[in-house]
């Protein structure tokens, strides 16, 4: 409290001391028609008389000029008058607009290149920041007034920066840089012969003394501080002292002395009509009657201290408290109206984050749905198909047991009744008495016919039953079936690839019956000269071609493609998970195509 009644009284009594201005006078310059500089200089005049008189006023002031200095684009004026503006807001408590226009104050003169007027807004946002307490900020931004001070070599100025940034280390409790800073703005003030800075410089050490308790010191220093200011005859900082004399005596519990400070203090603020200094005063006093134990005066001093508060506030409080207490209801309506918006919004963001999420859910519930039932298809598509393989191979498998007993009966029964019957005529040949030649010619006839039903029968057994699989590879074995074919007309290529290396015997068998079906076709209905085929086999499986130049047919007749042949040729080939494609026409042959994967399963 008495920084900030040093502070009040250095801009309400040095200022006016070192030049008076005729207030009605800048008034008439300013509503004049004279020429803008001379309007704005009186208007930043006009600014520096009420800045710490009239806060209002200031204000009101500092909206004029800014219009006035705006519509002339002079941007240096403008923060001149931002500075101003910002502190009457430091003093009215407002202080995030006083940030506000001592920020954009800065902004424009370090744009300016003004370094004369940006060091004391620096100051004045450092002071700011001591006020609220963020330190570091204060303090770094006392550095940056101290450098342009520095660099501008104005000692009034180093002095001042050096006593204001001297508090931010004494709120630290660093009260050695403290003192050293006080010290320096104290000698610099000697040599300027600034007796008025010398007295600031003391009071302020006396301050930090007080703390360290060093009251000797504080003693001194402050009666020197006095000393000075009755030189100069100033009532306002005399009275000051006197209290921060009664303040240090009652730390150091020189009760007496301490109450005759304070009682000549209250005795100047009561003639200076200062009753805030009066009420600090009482309120010491009262401290001082209690550690007396007088508590009869302690409790007269709280008193009229109270009485003092209460008339300030009565006085000068009433208006700020109503303005206070409407913004207070009008921000706590407001306040109540947008918790109730907000309480609407977070229920309609609820009902349709509900309504979201049951869609959601019942989206996930259809597709949990739908993938079952695709498992479920797909299951049974891969049930029915396997009971399809089963089926065909059971139907191959029959197929081939019934080619083996047909083979082996007529092997073993059909073909040695046949060498019996040409055994038994060949004996018979010696007793028969031939008539003539032409009747043991026709005998003869008789006996070839029957070798030769001999031979057609082992040949067919053969062909039922493919034993040259047994020892062969399927190439072989079709090399070793189309030679045993009796087709003078039909001249039958065979040409294989890869087959050295036994397949599965299971598809060997098809293959085997695959090729025979196609030649027997084409023995049968093609009329073909010549008959290729081919048989390949590489990574991809095995692939196979059955061309002829016979007369063809229509493949896409359905009666056709329903035949016993050809649906023989495709089941087979679709047991083995390949492809088959027959390509025909008529009069320009038949091409069987089909290729089968080696790397499916095929059982």
């Amino acid at each position: 409290m008495r920084r900030l009644l040093l502070l009040i009284w250095f801009f309400l009594f040095l200022f006016p001391l070192a030049a008076q201005v005729n207030v009605d006078s800048l008034h008439a310059v300013v509503q004049s028609k004279k020429p803008y500089q001379e309007q704005i200089k009186a208007s930043l005049k006009l600014m520096e008389n009420y800045q710490l008189k009239n806060f209002d006023s200031t204000l009101s002031e500092g909206e004029r000029a800014l219009k006035m200095a705006r519509r002339n684009t002079d941007s240096v004026s403008v923060a001149e008058i931002k500075r101003h503006v910002g502190v009457a807001s430091y003093f009215k408590g407002n202080y995030d607009v006083a940030a506000a226009n001592f920020i954009e104050a800065i902004a424009i003169l370090e744009k300016s290149n003004q370094p004369a007027k940006l060091a004391p807004v620096y100051n004045e946002l450092a002071k700011l920041y001591r006020k609220t307490r963020d330190l570091d900020r204060a303090l770094l931004t006392y550095n940056k007034a101290d450098a342009i001070y520095r660099q501008l070599r104005d000692t009034a100025g180093i002095s001042m920066i050096l006593n204001e940034s001297g508090v931010v280390f004494e709120y630290r409790a660093d009260y050695a840089e403290a003192i050293n800073r006080y010290a320096a703005s104290l000698e610099l003030a000697r040599k300027r012969g600034d007796s008025l800075g010398v007295s600031y410089s003391l009071s302020n050490l006396a301050g930090v003394y007080v703390i360290q308790q060093k009251f000797a010191l504080a003693e001194e220093n402050l009666l020197r501080a006095l000393h000075i200011r009755e030189q100069l005859r100033d009532s306002f900082a005399i009275a000051l002292t006197y209290s921060d004399l009664g303040v240090a005596m009652n730390h150091k519990g020189d009760y007496g002395k301490a109450v005759l400070y304070l009682g000549l203090s209250n005795e100047m603020a009561e003639k200076l009509k200062y009753p805030e200094l009066q009420s600090n005063n009482y309120n010491e006093l009262s401290a001082v009657a209690q550690k007396q134990g007088d508590f009869q005066n302690a409790f007269r001093y709280f008193l009229k201290r109270s009485a003092l508060r209460d008339s300030l506030y009565a006085l000068e409080k009433a208006k700020q408290i109503e303005e206070l207490n409407t913004r207070y209801e009008t921000a706590r309506r407001e306040k109540e109206i947008q918790q109730q918006k907000s309480k609407i919004r977070i229920q309609r963001l609820l009902i349709a984050g509900i309504a979201v999420l049951a869609i959601l859910a019942a989206l996930l519930l259809w597709s949990a749905y739908r993938r079952r039932q695709l498992r479920q298809e797909t299951a049974m598509k891969t049930e029915l198909m396997k009971q399809q393989e089963l089926a065909i191979r059971a139907v191959m498998e029959a197929e081939e047991n019934e080619r083996e007993r047909i083979a082996r009966d007529l092997h073993d029964g059909v073909g040695q009744m046949m060498s019996a019957a040409k055994m038994n005529l060949s004996a018979f040949e010696s007793e028969l008495p031939f008539a003539d030649a032409e009747q043991r010619n026709t005998f003869e006839k008789i006996i070839r016919l029957v070798d030769e039903s001999c031979r057609e029968v082992r040949t067919v057994s053969h062909i039922m039953m493919p034993n040259a699989l047994l020892k062969n590879n399927l190439g072989d074995a079709i090399r070793e079936f189309t030679g045993k074919l009796n087709q003078k007309d039909l001249r039958i290529h065979v040409y294989t690839e890869g087959l050295d290396q036994r397949l599965d015997s299971g598809m060997e068998t098809m293959l085997y019956r695959v090729v025979q079906e196609c030649v027997n076709n084409t023995i049968k209905h093609a009329g073909a000269a010549t008959l290729d085929i081919s048989l390949i086999r590489d990574t991809d499986g095995i692939s196979g071609t059955i061309e002829d130049n016979g007369k063809g047919f229509d493949a896409s007749d359905p009666a056709i493609r329903k035949g016993i042949g050809i649906r023989n040729i495709s089941s087979r080939i679709e047991y083995l998970k390949g492809t088959v494609d027959f390509d025909s026409a008529p009069g320009r042959g038949t091409v069987v195509a089909f290729h089968i994967p080696l790397n499916e399963p095929n059982s």
